[in-house]
């Protein structure tokens, strides 16, 4: 993946309190190119990680409650920091708000108002309540904010030997898939749809927001293809990968069983499907995951 000669943006907040401690990015360009099911799935059984904290699972379960917005004494600093992989987070960003301010208005009617990004150590304030590397990354609805501790993806290294560049920008992308929705009204009218359903059918609609922050990603990935800056072949290996990787196979995996009811992310098939929905029109209106008859 090519990202070293992007612009940096102005929407990251680094509240690290002793800036950038991560080793760097392994593998470079031409790194393992497996996507955010792929990682997160893989970690959260590897680590003993509830799934359900993992990709933007904090706006899903309890996440809507606010405790307040972070005071000005939680900002260390704003703007691009200097470490190797702060760089990298704030290229990526700079790339998906490029990609969106474009396709958002072309594909949506809808200006791209683009969330802000907080690197932060260990834990951290939201207005979801108490972030925590544990979590792993999130989106919050109320303040448009995504939480990323780099040591998530200094673990997705060390416990799983490897991670690679595009995997850890796919996770960045999932998690702006989740402010997309939140500026359509997609989110908080499924959230509200959650909380008046019962367990089988508020996991259910959690399964076709993740799904759909999927396509999302998918789209996101079209599109900086399209401007050269990734390989056919991470997209490739993400879809190899993927479909061994699900709510399914890490039931199967943990349990020795799967229960389909319980699924809040959606299987294996699921995921690829959606994600290469996405990846392969590039069209926002081939990600609507709630009237699809068969997710």
């Amino acid at each position: 993946m090519q990202w070293e000669d992007y612009r940096q943006s102005d929407n990251l907040e680094d509240r690290r309190g002793g800036g950038g401690d991560f080793a760097g990015l392994p593998g470079g360009r031409g790194g393992l190119g497996i996507g955010t099911i792929v990682v997160l799935g893989l970690v959260g059984w590897a680590l003993g990680i509830d799934p359900r904290l993992l990709i933007g699972g904090a706006e899903l379960i309890g996440g809507i409650g606010g405790r307040g917005a972070p005071t000005e004494e939680t900002r260390k600093s704003s703007g691009p920091p200097q470490d190797e992989m702060g760089r990298f987070v704030s290229a990526v960003l700079a790339q998906n708000e490029d990609v969106w301010t474009k396709i958002l208005p072309q594909q949506a009617n809808r200006r791209y108002e683009p969330p802000r990004l907080v690197l932060f150590s260990g834990v951290d304030r939201s207005a979801c309540g108490t972030a925590q590397a544990a979590m792993g990354p999130f989106y919050c609805p109320p303040d448009k904010r995504v939480y990323l501790d780099l040591s998530f993806f200094q673990e997705m290294q060390r416990k799983l030997g490897g991670g690679g560049d595009f995997a850890y920008a796919y996770v960045i992308g999932h998690e702006v898939g989740h402010h997309i929705q939140n500026l359509l009204g997609i989110l908080p009218k499924a959230n509200q749809l959650r909380e008046r359903s019962s367990e089988r059918e508020a996991n259910a609609i959690s399964v076709r927001i993740e799904l759909q922050a999927d396509c999302f990603a998918g789209v996101w990935a079209h599109n900086i293809q399209a401007m050269g800056r990734i390989d056919q072949g991470d997209i490739e290996e993400a879809m190899r990968t993927a479909a061994a990787i699900g709510d399914d196979m890490l039931q199967k995996a943990s349990r020795g069983q799967v229960v389909p009811d319980s699924f809040t992310h959606g299987s294996s098939a699921q995921r690829q499907r959606w994600f290469n929905t996405g990846f392969r029109t590039g069209s926002m209106q081939s990600c609507d995951t709630f009237r699809a008859q068969q997710i």
